[in-house]
This record gives C-alpha cells, structure tokens and sequence, in this order.
C-alpha cells in the first residue's frame, strides 16, 4: 500500500506545469484505493412554517421557494453519508444503462463531504470504472498550487478510488483563462459527439449525470458570483472570469444554462455560515437581488443536502 501511494504523488509530481502543451483531451491524473459504516438514527425538527417528512436522521422539508427536495440533517457526518449513498444509487442505476457515469465537482467543502464513498460497502462496490469526473469550475493555476480545486480533489478523493487516469478531465493550466475555458468547451463538445456525455433533450448543451455543487456564503455557485455579468450567459458552456470577487481572480466556470440541463444536481451546504444564502434562496422572503444558487433549476432532479447549521435560518 505504501508503495502504491508513492507512485500516486510520483505521477502528481509529474503534472502539467505552465509550460505544457496543449492537450486536446483536457489533462488527467489519478490511481488507486481505501475504508467505516453508515449508521442512522431519528431525530424530530419541529417549525410552525414548514413541514417536515422524517426518514432515519433525515428531515425532507418543504420550503416556500423549494425547486426540489429539501434535505436536512442533524450533522455533516450524517449529510456525508447520505450523499454517498445518493451518488452511489445513481451510479448503479445508470451505470446498468450506459458506460459512464459522468460525475461534475465543485472546490472548496464538497469533496469532503464525498468522503463516505471512500469507505465500505462504496468502496468496493460503485463502479469506479466507468466514472468520468469534471469540473464545475477551477481556478486557472497549475495543478500543484494550493488553490487548485484539481489538487483538493486529487488529494481528498481521487487517489483513493481506483478510476482509470483518463476518465479524469482538468484544465489545461498552460493556457489563460480564456483560452482554458474554449478548450475545456471543445473538450466536453467532443465527449457530447462522441456520446460520453448525454446531450440535453434539446441537444443544446451536455447533460451530466450528477452534478455536485456547493455553495458560498454570498450565494455564489461554481465561479457565478452575485451581481457578476457571467451569471446572465446563455450560449457558451464554459466561460471564463479574470476579476473574481474571490481570489484568486482567473477561473472557468460552467455556464448555467450547463448546469441546469443536468439529469442530477445535489446541492450540498453546510455549516451556519451560510444560513442566511440559504434562507435567500429557500425561505420565505423578497430579495431585491437574486442570488446565484436561486437560480438552480435542472432539468432534471434537483435535491439539497443540508445540515442544521444550514439550515437554521429556514
């Protein structure tokens, strides 16, 4: 095992730096491996404006502006083992259907709250083969940089899943942002051409099967910030941003449009930090700016996963 892991940062070593060429197929990295159970109980929340649907450790709410199903639990532990079990389900159920999986992440909190996949019965028994895994935004920096949402990703998760190095799509970092996001676009438009990637019933813009987002305590989801012109574009599929309100200040991001023509979209917030965004986007209240995260509305399914820190304002 140790061995093992030596060669997984012997590759990371190995990554493109700025200097690399262009990569027509985006830029991959990955290997290998790793072990705790699931364990429910009840818990009851009580509130005299909502109403509440109780399964094991999990309150279903329904909220005034609810787009989907509304998911509280009593801790993130318990928020992490239902999001794997979610992502788990679907992977068997498509997975009968298809080849791939395709499976879009976020930075920051989110691959953290992935880390029950890495433990049994998920470890051994999801499909890792056919996961193709994305990026619903990055930052554009090389991928051994601190901030990269690739690196977050590689160290927490990725190299402890045994998914083939080139089911893995990052950024090419040798380009600007501009130029990384067109080739992050054409990218995902061969993966749509050559059916990896579904198509939106329309064949407009690729349908994911499972996109996993967070959320910033300002409402902000990929790199889309409140107030921010890239929130309103309707035609690309990626875009760029050099003046991020949060730095760093270059990134790519998925277009909403992309966003919501997943068949699967999990919102997964946590932590009383970001209860008001979330009373914004789920509670009963006029905002004079709509924020991001309100603007989530698939095509498909969407479902919130939310601890009681989140959701304590609602």
């Amino acid at each position: 095992m140790a061995a093992a892991f030596q060669s997984f940062y012997a590759t990371l070593s190995k990554l493109p730096s700025s200097s690399s060429p262009r990569s027509p197929h985006c830029v991959p990295l990955t290997s290998p491996f790793l072990a705790a159970k699931p364990q429910f109980r009840s818990i009851g929340l009580i509130s005299g404006n909502l109403r509440y649907r109780t399964k094991a450790s999990m309150a279903e709410i329904v909220t005034p502006k609810s787009k989907g199903k509304v998911q509280v639990f009593e801790s993130e532990e318990e928020l992490a083992v239902s999001l794997a079990m979610h992502t788990a389900d679907l992977c068997s159920e498509i997975s009968k259907e298809r080849d791939s999986f395709t499976v879009v992440l976020s930075g920051g909190s989110l691959v953290k709250s992935l880390r029950k996949l890495l433990e049994p019965p998920y470890i051994d028994s999801v499909d890792w083969l056919k996961w193709r895994v994305f990026w619903v935004d990055e930052r554009v920096v090389p991928k051994d940089h601190p901030d990269s949402n690739y690196l977050l990703a590689y160290n927490d998760f990725l190299s402890k899943i045994p998914i083939p190095i080139g089911n893995v799509y990052a950024i090419n970092d040798a380009l600007s942002a501009e130029g990384a996001a067109d080739d992050y676009e054409t990218c995902l438009r061969h993966l749509v051409k050559t059916k990896i990637i579904e198509s939106s019933e329309d064949n407009t813009f690729p349908k994911f099967d499972l996109m996993l987002l967070g959320m910033g305590p300002d409402g902000h989801i990929a790199s889309l910030f409140p107030g921010h012109p890239l929130v309103q574009e309707k035609e690309k599929w990626v875009t760029s941003i050099k003046d991020s309100p949060k730095p760093p200040p270059e990134r790519i991001s998925f277009t909403l449009p992309v966003i919501n023509s997943s068949a699967h979209v999990a919102l997964v917030v946590a932590g009383a930090g970001k209860a008001s965004a979330v009373y914004s986007a789920l509670g009963d209240v006029s905002n004079s700016e709509v924020l991001p995260v309100q603007l989530v509305a698939p095509q498909g399914e969407l479902t919130w996963f939310l601890d009681k820190g989140a959701a304590s304002k609602l």
